[in-house]
């Protein structure tokens, strides 16, 4: 099968519809193919495209020259090349785990030793803890990212490594596990972000997210029952607060009552002692300025005061022998029948 070139010849190749052509005429078509070929490469070599979300940092032979911002540019062909940064998408890294597919399914890598000797950490109260976390951080200076640290990737990991075991190490597992998560992301980012800055990466942490803490494998068995035993004595202590806030205050507000009962009764009858004091008092002084008309008043007060209470009624002068027998005898108070002179009715 012919190729369309023969390198039989010697000097370069010649394609076959040039053979039957004469040296002469051939090298007057060469050479205009060959500028019309440098030139489109020249050409093509001087465009390129930056995406919205980059920014192009030329260099002149490795030099670094200017940054281009998005869109259609020009560069200097053979001479100046580009390097794209994305300096508008959030990128991140993740520690202890890797994503199989990011951005199609989410989907975890299997475990290996890299991984594990990442995640394992120390904590204070010299016990371990698995920690997972991604750092998600953005380009904020497309110089420095390029060309102030030597592999700044490896270097940014290990940044992140050591403030997060350094963070560990200064907390106990039970809050690294459960409620100190929080206070560690923040203090992490703060960290990481003053460190990024010293060592001039020309990156922003956005934040660090703890994706998963677990006690290691061997010991999590123990852990989940230390958990259900925290749980159950945290019910235990809630359910006696809310019987304590049950019984308690009403206790307390009988015994108010009671207080206040006695408090009023004590009232009323120091206020009814002294009211039967002052009218006593009263009653004796116009006593002794009027006694027998005094003696008369009180008589009749007294009378008027109790009959009504004690029903009807029969008065007989203490001289009368005998009783008409048509008087209603069972009207009286009490239904007793006065006794007739004589012990008749």
């Amino acid at each position: 099968m012919n190729s369309g070139f023969s390198n039989s010849d010697p000097g370069f190749p010649i394609p076959d519809f040039l053979r039957g052509l004469p040296p002469g005429a051939i090298k007057k078509v060469a050479v205009p193919i060959g500028s019309l070929l440098l030139l489109a490469v020249l050409i093509s070599g001087g465009f390129y495209q930056v995406q919205p979300e980059e920014v192009g940092v030329v260099l002149r032979l490795g030099q670094y020259t200017r940054t281009t911002e998005p869109g259609l540019r020009l560069k200097m062909p053979l001479v100046e090349t580009v390097q794209k940064v994305p300096v508008q998408r959030q990128l991140k890294q993740e520690f202890g785990f890797r994503t199989d597919e990011p951005g199609v399914r989410t989907q975890f890598a299997a475990t290996t030793t890299q991984l594990s000797d990442e995640a394992i950490m120390l904590t204070g109260d010299l016990n371990v803890a698995v920690v997972e976390w991604i750092v998600q951080y953005r380009v904020n200076d497309p110089y420095l990212y390029l060309f102030k640290v030597r592999g700044l990737s490896s270097t940014f990991r290990d940044m992140n490594e050591a403030i997060m075991r350094e963070v560990i190490g200064d907390r106990t597992v039970t809050e690294v596990l459960t409620i100190g998560r929080q206070e560690i992301e923040s203090q992490v980012t703060e960290r990481l972000q003053a460190l990024a800055v010293q060592y001039e990466t020309g990156i922003s942490v956005d934040q660090v997210i703890l994706q998963d803490v677990n006690p290691p494998d061997p010991v999590k068995p123990s852990w989940d029952e230390v958990n259900q035993a925290q749980q159950q004595r945290d019910r235990m202590i809630n359910e006696a607060g809310a019987e304590y806030n049950r019984v308690i205050p009403r206790a307390r507000g009988e015994a108010e009552q009671l207080v206040l009962q006695a408090e009023g009764y004590a009232l009323n009858r120091i206020n009814s002692a002294e009211g039967d004091a002052a009218r006593f008092i009263e009653a004796y002084a116009a006593y002794r300025t009027s006694p027998t008309v005094t003696r008369r008043r009180l008589y009749l007060e007294t009378m008027q005061r109790i009959l009504p209470t004690v029903g009807q009624k029969l008065y007989v002068d203490k001289d009368t022998t005998s009783l008409v027998p048509l008087l209603p005898w069972e009207g009286l108070s009490g239904g007793v029948k006065p006794q007739m002179p004589g012990g008749g009715q």
